[in-house]
């Protein structure tokens, strides 16, 4: 029988695997938070973004669908870019919205929206068309104008947060689709590594370290109206860290023993406790489904900490953030639902971040159409542990460059050499593709495409029906968003394997 359960969602940015302490053994960042609602749920070991970068993976969440399917074939959004859901687009706030449900986002949205420019520009104009550098848009907006094809334009009721992320201007808040005051001052790059954001205009007296505990407000507002309204409700979190600027407050630093960066998560893990905590207090944490998750792997600062902290935010796992090897996209997943979900359970089935639009369809009997959620699937048998149901038998991983893997089983190629992310970590050798057997050797090890010829063809030619089909999901009727010249897919229907 269909419920109606409240959903919050928090989705980190650029927090790794091994950042996590009930995932990580060996963490030297303690996250007791997080590992309380793991206790009080289920810990998805094998779970994996939409992407290994922000904005398309942010994209798959929200739509259930694969953002290289967009225009965005790499790459991703500035703090100005136009919107990438198109108004049709029926998003995962959408269709709870449909249902009867408040929505709410409180935080980075990452994947565009139309600012309105000054009245010397034409109305047909879009910043793109005027100029490539970022740094001149901050001067051609009008601030007091709103702004469209937004947060509230795509099934949200209410946003409050940034455009984009932390180290992209404009600094300043947006309420709904304005701004909350009109950018007025310079914010200076950062520094260092951890404290790297772009110089921008930004809000009078704006400082980065203010967002974590304003979005903290917000959302335990949002919990307290809505709980006692008796509305169901849907809250997407998607906090600001620990991508850079690292900023964590006074009163979290040196907290963690692992520099500002693991301060900045125990702050963020603090944020968790104060939003499971509301829930309870407010009545509705029985019948709430809370889930804790990250867009991609951990920024490549973070490898320095394996020598002045022996942490590994990415754990064992190959790669890190913007690569095909599991550190660039293996996240974070735990789900917590006293009424729905066993307590202190474990799921070692693999599942994707897209699969979350067709499990809340399922859990709340909204319909999915053909021409929605292409890559969805409902792991809501997971959920209920049952573990024998084969509810992803593939899925397809995207680095930044745009380059592609598919895991299906216990198989996982890699289309590419290399990480398909970060130039530094590219093989000496020019292997065309990559192999690996994940059931003995989930730290990618070992190539054996040259052992295994007939898997690294079922497995590409999977891949490329997947991505021409315009969907994943069984289905009719989809394709992908036409931009010209898709040089990655001309790239692998050319590849000899």
């Amino acid at each position: 029988m269909a419920k109606r359960p409240n959903f919050i969602y928090v989705f980190c940015d650029d927090l790794g695997w091994g950042d996590v302490s009930c995932l990580n053994p060996d963490s030297k960042i303690q996250t007791p938070n997080v590992d309380a609602l793991a206790a009080a749920g289920m810990n998805f070991i094998d779970a994996h973004a939409g992407s290994a970068v922000c904005t398309p993976s942010r994209y798959t969440l929200l739509t259930g669908r694969y953002c290289w399917r967009t225009h965005m074939k790499r790459g991703v959004n500035g703090g100005y870019s136009p919107p990438l859901i198109a108004p049709e687009r029926v998003t995962i706030a959408a269709m709870l919205k449909e249902r009867g449900y408040s929505t709410a986002c409180m935080g980075k949205w990452h994947v565009g929206m139309d600012w309105q420019l000054k009245e010397e520009y034409g109305e047909d104009q879009f910043l793109q068309e005027l100029s490539s550098k970022e740094s001149d848009f901050d001067s051609m907006v009008d601030f007091s104008k709103p702004i469209k094809n937004g947060p509230v334009d795509v099934g949200f009721d209410y946003f409050f947060g940034i455009s984009a992320s932390l180290d992209m201007s404009p600094y300043v808040f947006i309420e709904n689709d304005r701004a909350t005051e009109i950018p007025c001052e310079m914010v200076p790059k950062g520094n260092t590594e951890e404290e790297r954001a772009r110089q921008g205009i930004g809000a009078r007296g704006w400082r980065h370290e203010d967002v974590l505990p304003a979005l903290k407000e917000k959302s335990c507002e949002f919990i307290r109206r809505e709980a006692a309204a008796g509305n169901p409700f849907f809250m997407y979190v998607p906090v600001n860290g620990p991508h850079t600027p690292v900023v964590p407050n006074e009163e979290f630093i040196g907290k963690s023993g692992c520099g500002i960066y693991g301060d900045f998560v125990m702050e963020i893990d603090q944020m968790v406790g104060e939003i499971v905590r509301t829930a309870e207090e407010a009545g509705v944490r029985d019948d709430t489904v809370i889930i804790f998750s990250s867009d991609n792997g951990p920024e490549t600062l973070t490898a320095r900490y394996r020598e002045m902290f022996d942490h590994y935010s990415a754990w064992k796992f190959r790669g890190m953030k913007r690569d095909n090897w599991e550190g660039g996209h293996r996240v974070p997943f735990i789900v917590s639902w006293p009424e729905g979900i066993a307590s202190g359970s474990t799921c070692e089935e693999f599942v994707e971040l897209a699969d979350f639009m067709a499990t809340a369809a399922d859990i709340t009997g909204c319909e999915l159409p053909d021409d929605a959620a292409e890559d969805s699937r409902s792991i809501l048998p997971y959920m209920q542990s049952d573990f024998a149901a084969d509810c992803r038998p593939f899925a397809i991983h995207n680095s930044i460059s745009g380059k592609w893997a598919i895991r299906k089983g216990r198989y996982k190629l890699l289309l590419h050499a290399g990480s398909g992310g970060n130039p530094s970590d590219c093989p000496e050798n020019d292997d065309p593709v990559q192999l690996y057997d994940m059931a003995v050797d989930q730290f990618e090890t070992t190539n054996i495409y040259r052992e295994k010829p007939e898997v690294v063809r079922e497995l590409k030619e999977l891949c490329l029906k997947c991505i021409q089909e315009g969907r994943s999901r069984p289905g009719e009727g989809s394709s992908n968003d036409p931009d010209g010249e898709w040089m990655q897919l001309k790239e692998l229907m050319e590849l000899v394997v």
